[in-house]
């Protein structure tokens, strides 16, 4: 996300919009494991995004991407490195369950990190309507007017993304509204602290559209308006594309238990 209030979300802005919709008013990611899960998950990827910085205070990073065969083990790279700004206090573990030790951050609301360990990338997102994007390989969620991301840990939508036309009570105090953020223009949801989100942990987390180099943001990863074109019409949803975010030093350490590239 911009430089705003830390948060994620999945957004449910029209019925049928999702692969998963079912008509409600919202709806959270479909595919966000327990943390031991999301590490497992990685070895049924065919896709990797791979976000490093040099320390968990770091802003900027690069970005590459991965691909192997269904049958294979070898992640070729595909692409060119891609550089990123994270959270403009850096990076912080959204995984208990990989946090080593008590020195190291540990993710929360509106701690300006963008959550550090594994996540699924599973549907994209922006400004054009539905159907206005027709070579994507992810389910699209088009933005409306009304759509707000609600940061608010008090409310039944938290980490969510809804239209506030479409809720029958509006129950938050504190929101994103999606569509007046230019940097939304298009992005691809971050599976973090869903599907059912525990208040406090940080919510609306996207990869998406940077303000510039070294401008960090409140929580999410921002790269080039091009890149992100680039990355939203290469995942395939089919190839169970993930994230892995990480320091570098972490990155080091985990590179061969986790048969990282």
């Amino acid at each position: 996300m911009p430089m705003r209030r830390g948060a994620w979300w999945l957004p449910t802005l029209a019925a049928g919009v999702l692969a998963c919709a079912s008509g409600s008013p919202a709806a959270r990611p479909t595919a966000a494991p327990a943390p031991s899960g999301e590490v497992a998950a990685l070895g049924a990827a065919r896709q990797l995004i791979v976000v490093t910085t040099p320390a968990w205070d770091s802003v900027s990073g690069t970005l590459r991407r991965y691909e192997r065969a269904a049958d294979g083990d070898a992640w070729t790279a595909v692409g060119d490195v891609v550089p990123v700004a994270v959270g403009h206090a850096g990076l912080a573990w959204g995984s208990d369950a990989l946090r080593r030790s008590s020195s190291e951050p540990r993710k929360r609301e509106g701690d300006g990190r963008a959550p550090a360990g594994v996540f699924p990338l599973d549907t994209a997102f922006g400004f054009a309507a539905d159907g206005g994007v027709p070579t994507l390989r992810l389910p699209y969620v088009p933005l409306v007017a009304g759509s707000e991301c609600v940061d608010d840990g008090a409310s039944v939508h938290y980490n969510t993304v809804v239209d506030r036309a479409r809720v029958p009570q509006v129950d938050w105090t504190s929101s994103e509204r999606m569509r007046q953020i230019g940097q939304y223009r298009l992005g691809v949801i971050v599976g973090y602290n869903a599907p059912a989100p525990v208040a406090g942990r940080g919510s609306c987390i996207f990869l998406h559209i940077w303000s510039g180099p070294g401008v960090g943001t409140a929580g999410c990863t921002a790269f080039p308006a091009s890149a992100v074109e680039t990355v939203v019409h290469w995942l395939d949803r089919s190839r169970r594309p993930m994230l892995v975010q990480l320091p570098s030093s972490e990155y080091a350490r985990v590179r061969a238990a986790w048969r990282l590239p």
